[in-house]
């Protein structure tokens, strides 16, 4: 019980942070556009060489709605297609890099999987688009198997580090602060799980707009 307790209560001290970062955040000048929430996890005791997190976080509230293509067997309906027979339209370096940039995420249909990773692989995997058995592969291309998957994808969020900071974006300015901070705190229990040593691997948080300096988020 006393554990829980101490939980429950780091819980409730992260988001009375969280509320009051996000009160000085707005008071900055308003942008001509609906600004990013920016969460920066900063690490320390945490070795990136040995250690990777790369997973995909489920939140309770969408950040945006992702711009998504499909490599199927046949045209769908719910998402931009490029079926097989289309790939050797991709022939070119100037091609493939504008097909990855154009979307922020990629699915694959199981069969033409092997043929992805040789037409678009050197592409996809750099930019981190690379359709993923954790969240990327459908069997066929059933409408309503796509459409679920597309669900999915449009709720969850990629963690990965590439350094010993995770940067994520959590929402955008025009959502409410309790959306915003129980995104974050999802992202942040997800992430706790699967540090080596959990909450010691973390220095501190920050929050940011896009166009602002961070507020820091201390624990004790």
């Amino acid at each position: 019980m006393a554990l829980a307790h101490n939980v429950g209560g780091i819980m409730a001290e992260l988001e009375e942070q969280l509320k009051q970062a996000l009160t000085e955040l707005r008071k900055e000048p308003e942008r001509k556009f609906n600004q990013s929430a920016d969460l920066i996890i900063n690490l320390q005791k945490f070795d990136v060489k040995k250690n990777q997190v790369n997973l995909f976080v489920s939140v309770p509230h969408k950040v945006k709605e992702k711009k998504i293509c499909g490599f199927l067997e046949i045209p769908s309906n719910s998402v931009d297609t490029i079926t097989k027979s289309e790939f050797k339209k991709y022939s070119s370096k100037t091609e493939i890099k504008k097909l990855v940039n154009k979307y922020d995420f990629f699915i694959a249909q199981a069969s033409v999987m092997p043929l992805v990773a040789t037409t678009f692989g050197r592409a996809l995997g750099p930019a981190g688009k690379m359709p993923s058995p954790q969240l990327g592969i459908v069997v066929n291309a059933d409408e309503k198997l796509i459409n679920e998957l597309k669900s999915k994808i449009n709720s969850s969020i990629k963690i990965k580090t590439k350094e010993s900071s995770i940067k994520v974006s959590v929402g955008r300015q025009n959502m409410k602060d309790e959306e915003i901070i129980e995104n974050i705190v999802t992202i942040y229990n997800a992430i706790l799980k699967v540090l080596p040593k959990g909450k010691d691997n973390i220095k501190n948080l920050e929050i940011k707009f896009t166009m602002t300096k961070p507020q820091k988020i201390k624990f004790k």
